[in-house]
């Protein structure tokens, strides 16, 4: 061992040949030596490397890491009377192609359309939405034809990455699309795929008046009603009389019959959804809308695990930042048992894309109660109830959490600002658990019966939870299987995990009524 020289010496009796010391020492400092110029080499490699990549990932206006390629646009201004479908579609339609790409992180227009008019910087709003580039825009309509004017900035650092103004006729709105995506592609050196380029010209219809329902039938759609859902349907339609072969405007009706608002039960309306979807995979096999609005009902309606599992990963595939279908996709794992830790994952990347979106936080909160996180569930349920002060959902689920963690006060407080009538959960459900839970049980009853005389058509599955909490099982069965017989939407997402329902898990009826959904 050159580097302890006299353990060498020492052996010398055991017949080994003792070397020279002087020599031993000289070859030793010598190696040393060497050994210090290699280490000091190696040392400044390194820091000409690190040098280099802080230079490449803060210097300049681009300010990208090839793992880092993220956009959101952000709402854009009109320009006196220029707002109308035609120039209102133009952002999500950008989206929609870049949605696409593998390589690009995607926010949903749900999260950026709420920094319309915001005095928050670029830096701020581009920490928020976790994003490295954001494009802003004007727009202005002059009778035929449509002005455009876009700019790219580097959120982190506030430099201009590509700017440009476009002048197009109307009939050429489809072209401006594709150029914009285009450009976007181009300036964040995104790699595509031969796939992904062919989808950034693809389009759907090449009629402008079509296009214009289909826009006004979306905007109906997102409010939520069941008077927007007649205007969003019927936007569709006259859509569909100009482009029978408008694929997109079939997906959009299949939406207006999946959480249908058209007062028909789930039974009735989910096989008029999947008709409108089927039609739309027809006309192109590879839309994610359609895919996604076809796994739902697959698995939440017909409880096929295996097709559902298969197409929702089909429309993941074709649409990696549609943020319904990672949202669906995650569901299904959790909610059959396959995959918790992996189906709250996927929710966690739908909320990734779409950060704002208060359907979606509410969907993580409620799914963390249902998997027992419940310390994660009350933070979230927070924050999304600070999203959406009026969103009840949220304010439900959050009762259950504060019942488990014995805040009650804070629970019953929460009870009092849910409606008396609502096509989900009301106060009287609530109120009634909440009391039995307390040792209420007169008091439980009392809301249970009142509840029952304001609203006695609202969902049966929302009174299971009343009357197993009241011990009374056989009823509580009934109205399970009622629920089961008109696709009552809580059988697929509690039936397996709702831990209200843990009384009854082992009654043969309970286990019979698994078996019918596949959930055995």
């Amino acid at each position: 061992n050159v580097d302890e020289p006299m353990e060498v010496f020492a052996l010398a009796n055991d017949g080994l040949v003792v070397p020279d010391k002087k020599k031993m020492e000289g070859k030793l400092q010598e190696k040393k030596s060497s050994r210090k110029k290699i280490i000091l080499a190696a040392t400044l490699l390194l820091l000409a490397i690190f040098s280099f990549f802080l230079y490449s990932r803060f210097s300049g206006s681009r300010g990208f890491t090839d793992k880092e390629k993220s956009i959101a646009i952000l709402p854009f201004k009109f320009i006196g009377d220029s707002k109308d479908a035609l120039s209102e579609g133009l952002v999500d339609d950008i989206l929609a192609h870049l949605m696409k790409i593998r390589e690009l992180k995607v926010i949903s227009n749900r999260s950026s359309v709420q920094y319309k008019d915001s005095k928050k910087s670029i830096r701020e709003i581009g920490e928020e939405l976790k994003v490295n580039s954001l494009m802003t825009g004007s727009i202005q309509q002059l009778g035929n034809r449509i002005r455009v004017s876009t700019q790219l900035i580097d959120s982190k650092t506030g430099d201009i990455i590509w700017t440009d103004i476009y002048n197009r006729d109307n009939i050429q709105i489809f072209d401006l699309q594709t150029e914009l995506a285009t450009q976007i592609v181009n300036a964040l050196k995104t790699n595509l795929t031969s796939e992904e380029k062919r989808g950034l010209s693809s389009r759907y219809t090449e009629n402008v008046e079509a296009y214009k329902f289909y826009r006004k039938g979306r905007a109906f759609w997102d409010i939520r009603t069941k008077e927007s859902y007649d205007s969003a349907e019927a936007n569709y339609k006259l859509a569909l009389q100009l482009d029978p072969d408008y694929a997109l405007a079939f997906a959009g009706l299949a939406d207006c019959y999946t959480y249908n608002q058209k007062g028909l039960s789930q039974k009735e309306a989910v096989p008029i959804g999947k008709d409108y979807a089927l039609k739309a995979l027809l006309l192109d096999s590879n839309l994610s809308e359609a895919l996604t609005t076809l796994g739902f009902i697959q698995g939440a309606f017909e409880y096929d695990w295996v097709k559902s599992k298969v197409t929702l990963e089909k429309a993941i595939k074709l649409n990696p930042n549609y943020p319904i279908a990672h949202m669906y996709y995650g569901n299904l794992l959790q909610y059959t048992g396959e995959n918790t830790e992996e189906g709250i994952k996927e929710v966690k990347k739908a909320l990734e894309l779409d950060p704002l979106a208060v359907s979606v936080n509410w969907v993580l909160g409620r799914n963390y109660w249902l998997a027992g996180q419940y310390d994660l569930a009350y933070d979230q349920l927070k924050k999304t109830i600070t999203l959406g002060p009026g969103y009840n959902l949220a304010k439900v689920t959050l009762v259950f959490v504060l019942l488990q963690k014995k805040k009650i006060n804070e629970a019953l407080e929460l009870i009092k600002q849910l409606p008396i009538k609502s096509h989900y959960d009301t106060y009287g459900q609530i109120a009634c658990y909440a009391y039995a839970v307390m040792g209420d049980t007169i008091r439980a009853r009392q809301e249970l019966e009142k509840t029952l005389q304001d609203d006695p058509d609202q969902l049966k599955y929302n009174l299971v939870r009343c009357y197993i909490i009241l011990k009374n099982y056989p009823i509580a069965m009934d109205l399970l299987e009622q629920a089961y017989a008109v696709r009552e939407i809580g059988i697929y997402t509690f039936l397996k995990t709702d831990p209200t329902l843990n009384p009854i898990r082992n009654e043969p009826r309970f286990k019979a009524l698994l078996k019918k959904v596949n959930l055995e």
